[in-house]
Formats: structure tokens, C-alpha cells, sequence
């Protein structure tokens, strides 16, 4: 009898955990969706010179330049959470570490918010697209896993003491965020504003991270979802309420502070992004000429 409770005890965990894996990844999968729109989605993967002659397989396996960063996304995400789950404790002994994260986040959010002064609004498919190569656009996406690992999983951790339980739930919640990614990356092509409504999600979870930890303000995963959700559905609000674009200039006045931060930021990393930028250098494909 004893048992059979402690069999329903793991099967209500594992629900638990599914669930908060789900609130915590809509945030992830609508920024994953948008992180891999612009590539191309007929095009095959440019795979490094070492790599050729094992391309007709891997493409077989992966897919077009799209679908294969959402894939290489999903063993991302399947990576960096089995890592964090092994570091948990650790994890949470070292909160640096989710400070770290959350300057990734919020550095990457500023990328896409500042573009060119834009913030959003009129016509969306005139918005300037920062195009990234696969492989940068695989790295980012990585990053991205790894920095959104270090909340999910001291979350998870907190349901259960036991690793298995903890990553059968959180695996189960993965498989779900990719397929969410997939349908938002669809849902982006139709209302383009989500795809800048995606990067303030970004800046959001960054910026509750260091509220989370600098100034130690609690936020509930129910206030995290209703901020991620309200985020979502203003945006939508805005592109289709003209008399809410009013509020345009105050948005591009926004756009341009954050640009002149983002440059800041941007000049203080320039050299730790010059040595990946020739390390990722070494694995572009040099163009083959055609008989």
C-alpha cells in the first residue's frame, strides 16, 4: 500500500513538473521560434569542411537550415537541463551564476530591441532583420537553453529530491517547448510584432532574474506566466489598435536608449566577441564551385 502511494507521489511530481515546465518554457519556445525565422527553411545545413561527407545523412536526419536549429535547439535544451539537474546544488550555492545568465538574456533582448531605433509598430515585414549565420544562430540558440536551464531547473529541483523524477518531467516538458517553438515560428510569419514581443519576454525573465537575486524580490511562477502572457497579447493589441500606436514615439524613444546601451555593452565585450567570432570562423563552409 505504502508503495502504490509512493508510485502515485512520483506520477503527481512528474505532473508538477511538466506543468511548471511548461509556464516556464512559453517564454523560451516563442524565443526560440523567433531566433530561428530568419534562417532559411529549404536550404541545407553549411556544415564545416570536416563534416562534408557525412552531410547527405545529417541533412537527412535534421532537415532544412530551420528545422535543424529547432532540433539542434531541442538536444540543446535536453543538454543544458541534464546539466544543470547534475550542478543544481551547486547552481543554487553559486547565484552569480543566474547573473550571468540573466546579462546573456538581457544583452540578447537589446540586440533585437535596438536595432536600428526600431519599436515595432506600422509595417512589421519593413523591420530590419539581423541575419546570423547557422552556426552563430546555433550558438545563440545554446546559450539561450543554457541561461533559461539555470531558473527552470532551481525550480524543479524544489519539487523533488530525486534526479530521475525530476528529469523524466522536465524531458517530458522539453519535447513540449519544441513543439511550441515549432508553432510559434508559424504563428511569427502571420503576426510578425511577436516576434519583437518575444525579445521583451527575453528582457523580462532577465530582468526578474536579477531582481530575483540582487535585490531578492520573489516572483511567483503565476506572475512570471501572466507577465509573459500580457506581454503577448499587448503586443498583439498594439499592431491591431491603431489608436494604440500613438504611443509609437515613446517606444522608439525607448528603442533608442536601449541601442545606446546595447553599444556600450557591446564596446566593453568586443574582445571576448572577436575571439568567438574567428573561432566560429574556422567552421564556415567556403564556397564550392560547380563543374
Amino acid at each position: 500500500m505504502g508503495g502504490t502511494n509512493m508510485d502515485w507521489s512520483f506520477v503527481v511530481i512528474i505532473i508538477q513538473l511538466i506543468f511548471l515546465e511548461g509556464i516556464l518554457s512559453i517564454d523560451n519556445a516563442a524565443v526560440l521560434g523567433a531566433m530561428v525565422l530568419p534562417l532559411p527553411d529549404k536550404e541545407p545545413i553549411p556544415w564545416p569542411k570536416a563534416l562534408q561527407k557525412f552531410s547527405p545523412a545529417l541533412d537527412k536526419l535534421l532537415g532544412p537550415q530551420r528545422m535543424a536549429a529547432l532540433k539542434v535547439g531541442l538536444i540543446g535544451a535536453y543538454a543544458g537541463r541534464g546539466i544543470m539537474l547534475v550542478l543544481a546544488s551547486f547552481i543554487i550555492a553559486n547565484p552569480w551564476l543566474k547573473l550571468i545568465g540573466a546579462a546573456y538574456l538581457i544583452k540578447l533582448a537589446l540586440d533585437d530591441l535596438s536595432a536600428h531605433g526600431y519599436a515595432g509598430g506600422g509595417n512589421e515585414e519593413t523591420k530590419p532583420v539581423q541575419v546570423r549565420s547557422f552556426w552563430m544562430t546555433v550558438l545563440s540558440v545554446e546559450l539561450m537553453d543554457l541561461a533559461f536551464s539555470l531558473d527552470n531547473v532551481v525550480a524543479a529541483v524544489s519539487l523533488s529530491d530525486k534526479l530521475w523524477v525530476v528529469m523524466l518531467g522536465v524531458g517530458i516538458g522539453i519535447v513540449m517547448m519544441r513543439f511550441a517553438a515549432g508553432f510559434f515560428s508559424v504563428i511569427v510569419k502571420k503576426e510578425p510584432i511577436l516576434k519583437t514581443a518575444a525579445y521583451i519576454l527575453v528582457l523580462n525573465i532577465g530582468v526578474e532574474l536579477l531582481l530575483e537575486d540582487l535585490a531578492h524580490i520573489e516572483i511567483g511562477d503565476w506572475t512570471r506566466f501572466g507577465i509573459s502572457a500580457a506581454t503577448i497579447l499587448l503586443s498583439l493589441a498594439y499592431a491591431h489598435i491603431p489608436l494604440l500606436r500613438k504611443i509609437r514615439p515613446v517606444l522608439i524613444w525607448l528603442s533608442q536608449g536601449f541601442s545606446i546601451i546595447n553599444n556600450l555593452i557591446s564596446w566593453v565585450l568586443a574582445p571576448i566577441s572577436s575571439l568567438f567570432n574567428l573561432f566560429f570562423g574556422l567552421f564556415k563552409r567556403k564556397p564550392v564551385l560547380s563543374e
